[in-house]
């Protein structure tokens, strides 16, 4: 099994959870339905998640946090899916679904943790 260093592997799992996100309700209709994140400004938040997976695989060696270029790359993906959903939120205005709750939450806690402002538990360790 590969290995890949924990700021790459936590950024990875931030992503998936803003995926799962986009796939999640962002906009009630009432009787008529939902509407998920990749519509309209959601596609800003789905890109940032592929940005995300970006600079987790192709960022040269996985067994080292990311380069500064790579980290660049990853804080500008976190901040679209950031942006990309509020924007979507603002234009709504009411009736936001669990989706974009789950996808803004995902970006700001990907965007703190590759700043290095929060810290969480290795998951090689027992």
């Amino acid at each position: 099994m590969e290995q890949i260093h924990k700021q790459k592997l936590y950024s990875l799992i931030f992503a998936v959870a803003a995926l799962i996100g986009m796939f999640l309700p962002w906009f009630s209709l009432g009787f008529f339905g939902s509407i998920n994140g990749f519509h309209g400004w959601g596609i800003l938040s789905f890109l940032g998640i592929l940005g995300v997976g970006a600079a987790c695989f192709l960022g040269g060696d996985k067994l080292l946090p990311f380069d500064e270029t790579f980290k660049k790359v990853a804080l500008g993906s976190f901040g679209a899916i950031i942006l990309g959903a509020l924007i979507f939120l603002i234009q709504i205005e009411f009736h936001a679904g669990f989706g974009i709750w789950l996808t803004i939450i995902a970006g700001v806690l990907g965007l703190v943790w590759v700043l290095g402002k929060i810290n969480l538990p290795d998951v090689k360790k027992p």
